[in-house]
């Protein structure tokens, strides 16, 4: 079974000597090579790297959970210093996407214009993702994930297809990593907005009924209500779901209530967060 290294490169808060920012980065180094799953907007991308003593070049493989800008910002950077990586993503993350504002108005949250010119560039280099799919090393991507699982878990905000908003984003391009360990998978979210427990359900179904040992990333659960935040807790006891990651937009709420129910699984995987597994 293969060792395989996680560490998050960018999120919003962060460790001694790396700068944190709204979005989420994480780097998978696999026997086969490096894996760059979501890029953050961009600005602390490349220090953040060089003081934790990465070398973006030698990545093999990026993917993108989502078209989210906090998500797809680095991306331009990425490519230029990684030229030879394949990029793994849903063609829906190429669309426009707007967020709701309080008064009303549509604000441009999508795959920044550079970003989606760069992508343009390496047409041979992306890979459009439909299913579940190898990404390198053991590691595979998630592809759509089906909404069936979980009733009660939604998209987790105002998102839009139009600046008007008058189309909902079903948000078909979320997407997550996966990967086998010793003691069951562990599964990469980006933001989960298929709903973290529908996409863990999703992965358990994927390898066979494998145990869920661990996740990790964000799990939008900022505006999740209090019936929500305590379904979410049954299932992932009920999963036995070990190792609990939190990031990103998992929102203080949640991670507040995740730790205390669940004290001895749950953890804040800032800027510079490293987990070894295998």
């Amino acid at each position: 079974m293969n060792k395989i290294g996680v560490t998050f490169i960018v999120e919003n808060t962060a460790g001694r000597e790396v700068l944190g920012e709204h979005g989420l980065a994480v780097w998978s180094e696999t026997p086969d090579g490096g894996i760059l799953f979501d890029t953050g907007q961009g600005s602390v991308l490349q220090r953040n790297v060089q003081k934790l003593g990465i070398d973006l070049s030698t990545a093999r493989s990026i993917v993108l959970s989502h078209g989210h800008g906090d998500h797809t910002g680095g991306l331009e950077l990425a490519v230029a210093t990684a030229p030879a990586a394949k990029v793994f993503l849903h063609p829906a993350a190429l669309a426009a996407k707007y967020s709701r504002n309080a008064d009303g108005q549509g604000r441009y949250i999508g795959l920044p214009p550079r970003c989606q010119s760069a992508l343009e560039r390496r047409d041979a280099a992306i890979a459009l993702v439909h299913g579940v799919a190898p990404v390198l090393g053991g590691v595979y991507v998630t592809g759509p994930i089906p909404r069936h699982h979980t009733e009660y878990e939604d998209a987790g905000g105002p998102f839009f297809l139009d600046q008007s908003c008058t189309q909902p984003d079903p948000l078909a391009d979320d997407q997550a990593l996966f990967f086998d360990s010793p003691l069951g998978t562990v599964v990469l979210l980006g933001c989960a907005h298929a709903g973290v427990v529908n996409t863990l359900h999703y992965v358990r179904q994927a390898t066979g009924g494998r145990p869920i040992h661990a996740a990790l990333g964000g799990m939008h659960l900022l505006s999740a209500n209090e019936d929500r935040l305590t379904r979410t807790v049954d299932a992932l006891r009920e999963m036995d779901v070990r190792r609990i990651g939190l990031a990103h937009c998992t929102g203080f709420q949640a991670m507040s209530r995740l730790h205390h129910d669940l004290p001895d699984r749950c953890f804040h995987c800032v800027t510079g967060t490293r987990i070894d597994f295998g």
